[in-house]
Order: C-alpha cells, then structure tokens, then sequence
C-alpha cells in the first residue's frame, strides 16, 4: 500500500489494547474505518471520539469472530454497506495464562477459533476482491511467541507461530498481486490481555511497551513493504533465539524469563 489516507480499513478487536490503538492511528492517517468486537457500546464510544478528531468514517459491527461462519457474516455485512476493504488487520485474539491443564478444553477451543480461524477465514473472504484491486494490505497480529514456544501460555503461543507461518506464506503468495501481506509480532504491550489471561494477574508490568507506539511500527512497516516486523531490541532478541541455541535451551530460557515474571504479576504457578 502506498498510503492509508482516504482508504477503508477493517481493524478486529477494535475495543481496546493494540486494536484501538491501530484504529486511532489509521485515524490520524486519514483511514476511514470498520471497528469490529463483541461490545457494541464500547465501539460506538471509540468511533463517536474518532470521528470527531479526525474527520473520517467509522462503521461499526459488532460480531464475535470465534463463532462458526462470522467472517462471511462479517463480509456480507461490509458487502452491504457498500464498502471494499483495503486493509485488514487481524488483531482480535486473546491468551491464557497458567498450566496447561488450568484452563479446560472449551476455552482451548474458542481461542483456537479466535487465533487462528477466523484469521484464515477473514484473509480468506477479503483477499479476491483486495487483489482484484491492487494496492490493499492484511496486518496479521503475531507475538514473540510466534518465534519460541511460551510454557504457561503453551496454546496461545502455539496459535502465534500458526499465525506467523500463515502471514509469512501469504506475503510471498501476494507480494507480486498488489496484496501487502505484514506480521506484527509484539511482545509485552499494555492492553487487557492481562486481564483476561489470568484473574491473578493483579499486578502490572512495567516492561510492557505501550499500544501506540506497537501500532505505529506495524503501520509504518506495512507501508515499507516489511513482511515481519517485532517491535523493539528486547523482543527482537526473543525471536532470534532459537537460531542462536538449541531448541530445548531456547524454550528453558524462556519458560524461566516467563515464570518469573508472572510471578511478578501475582500469578500463582
């Protein structure tokens, strides 16, 4: 893509955390907008706020993403209010953390469907029509646990690497078809991920980067072409473990950096 100014973007879970914050800069950047999450109420608030400061469209649509057949919901519904998608970005998505057995199969199951699904059937409804017209991109959220396993976070993480393999794939299958294909892989972040990975997470984290600044990068590197893009020394070094130790080192590092720090958080383990 060239620019984001005048162009419509569809940004998934939109209420908050990373989501809002890519919103907000499309926003700046003259991007009209389709918000996307489960609470209606919350969406109309950050639409009404962005529609003010900035001047653009904001449409709002309500949906949760992990049930069965949303994305072509999703897609008749952008149909019907006369709108092409020129970027998606797939943010909604949300971890748990603790032992792998705290949490139970039904809960596995919707973060599958969140993570990693609905990210393949919303790529898959609104890339013919992007590539029909050229200049469009997808932003794919990933995480530095696309790039290592996570112990105590073992599915979301599992779920981050599917999302990045995908997106790394699409970039090739699309780069010569005027479809920018980008993976933004953050780490810690500011957000209500926190909340809803473990209830004893009573405690902050004052390594997390802010949402604005992870938003801006992944906007920026869109533009620039950039397939992968991990926001920040730390989290780069993060990602390049793997290919510096074995695999089993990598994890063990890892899984001893992780546990400490939700230790920190208050999480019990």
């Amino acid at each position: 893509m060239k620019s984001y100014s005048g162009r419509t973007s569809l940004v998934t879970g939109a209420s908050s955390g990373i989501g809002k914050a890519i919103a907000a800069d499309l926003a700046g950047r003259g991007s009209n907008l389709i918000l996307v999450a489960r609470s209606v109420d919350r969406l109309e608030e950050i639409a009404a706020q962005l529609r003010s400061a900035h001047g653009v469209k904001v449409e709002v649509v309500a949906l949760d993403l992990a049930h069965e057949g949303a994305a072509q919901r999703l897609s008749q519904d952008v149909a019907r209010r006369g709108l092409d998608v020129d970027l998606l970005v797939n943010n909604a998505g949300f971890g748990k953390w603790g032992h792998f057995l705290d949490d139970d199969l039904a809960t596995y199951a919707e973060m599958l469907a969140l993570n990693t699904r609905a990210v393949v059937e919303l790529c898959h409804v609104f890339l013919p029509s992007m590539a029909r017209r050229g200049d469009c991109g997808v932003m794919n959220i990933g995480s530095t646990g696309s790039f290592v396993p996570i112990p105590w976070s073992a599915v979301y993480g599992a779920t981050k690497a599917f999302v990045l393999s995908l997106s790394e794939a699409l970039y090739y299958e699309y780069k010569d078809r005027g479809v920018q294909i980008t993976v933004l892989c953050p780490g810690n972040t500011q957000s209500n991920f926190a909340r809803v990975a473990n209830a004893g997470a009573v405690k902050g984290d004052d390594q997390s980067d802010s949402p604005e600044w992870v938003a801006k990068i992944g906007l920026d590197a869109l533009l620039a072409g950039k397939c992968t893009v991990i926001p920040g020394l730390a989290n780069q070094q993060v990602a390049i473990l793997p290919r510096l130790l074995s695999r089993q080192r990598a994890v063990g590092i890892v899984g001893e950096t992780w546990k400490k720090r939700l230790k920190a958080r208050g999480v019990q383990l």
